[in-house]
């Protein structure tokens, strides 16, 4: 009698880790580290818009973009099974590691990218539902279909879907796309291809045994970081468009200079060596700067406008 309550613990026990772990994967689906970027640049875009919004309309816009992200991670998941079971980085991923089925992850991301649409539509308004939509579809079909495997500019043409949060984020409050939420597309879109071939340049081998035509492995490491330089050449600029356009005072702008200054040294720094591991740092530090030039477009408009 003993043994079988012992047993009944053990098995309940061990159901109750299976459930654990399951809603684990799920969550990993959903790229948590994409989706709170992409959620935390949506919220910058539905603050810095002009006009005002309810709180609860407000909540159920994020919560749909974040959902919409995390719909396209698990549809991105599903197709990308082969090449996430070679590359190191992504192997023990819940497809590639067998803890779930590839059809479990695709009509997860189609019910998630469905619901997640026709909320937005019902509750917030169509403008914002129709750049969701299309937000997932291009990162499904446009990038994770068509481009990824196919070319080097996979990152550079594939990064709009990267951009769209914070004009989602606007538009949810204006029903319209302004200037301010192109700023901020434009500056999402220019920083992607240094970020990503910085993680490239570092993980070159894993894209290679993948066989994924990422720019390090097709044109080599001197054109990945010359256009890499290019690219922030023009990044930074583009971080003092907010400022032209006077959605943010001269404190982003002081702000917005001096990061691009040190995103500028260092990535000149991987340009002059050698050693490809620079490329690490260079990567960690670009996602701390876009995170740093949101943060300071919102403290300038919450904090420093209305002193001025």
């Amino acid at each position: 009698m003993q043994i079988s309550k012992q047993r009944e613990v053990e098995t309940a026990e061990l159901n109750e880790e299976r459930h654990r772990f399951w809603i684990r994967d799920y969550a990993v689906l959903l790229k948590p580290r994409v989706m709170s970027l992409v959620v935390f640049t949506a919220a910058c875009g539905l603050i810095l818009a002009p006009g005002s919004i309810d709180l609860d309309r407000a909540l159920v816009a994020v919560i749909c973009i974040a959902a919409g992200a995390g719909a396209s991670g698990a549809i991105n998941m599903w197709y990308d099974k082969d090449i996430d079971r070679v590359m190191t980085r992504t192997k023990d991923r819940p497809i590639p590691a067998g803890r779930l089925s590839p059809m479990e992850a695709l009509y997860f991301g189609i019910v998630l990218s469905l619901s997640a649409t026709a909320v937005m539509a019902i509750w917030v308004n169509s403008t914002a539902a129709l750049l969701l939509a299309m937000t997932i579809l291009y990162y499904v079909f446009v990038y994770t279909i068509w481009l990824k495997r196919r070319t080097p500019q996979n990152i550079v043409i594939g990064g709009v879907s990267g951009a769209f949060p914070p004009m989602i984020g606007w538009a949810a409050v204006t029903d319209d796309i302004g200037l301010g939420s192109i700023a901020m597309f434009a500056i999402i879109f220019l920083w992607t291809p240094p970020h990503s071939w910085a993680l490239a340049l570092f993980r070159q081998s894993d894209y290679a045994a993948a066989d994924i035509p990422m720019m390090p492995v097709v044109v080599g490491e001197k054109e990945t970081k010359r256009q890499m330089l290019i690219y922030t050449a023009f990044l930074i600029p583009a971080t003092l468009s907010p400022l032209a356009l006077g959605m943010s005072g001269i404190c982003y702008g002081l702000i917005a200079l001096g990061l691009g200054v040190e995103l500028w040294r260092r990535l000149w720094r991987v340009w002059k060596s050698e050693d490809v591991m620079l490329a690490r740092p260079l990567f960690l530090f670009s996602i701390i700067y876009l995170f740093a030039i949101f943060v300071a477009l919102l403290a300038d408009r919450i904090v420093f406008i209305p002193l001025v």
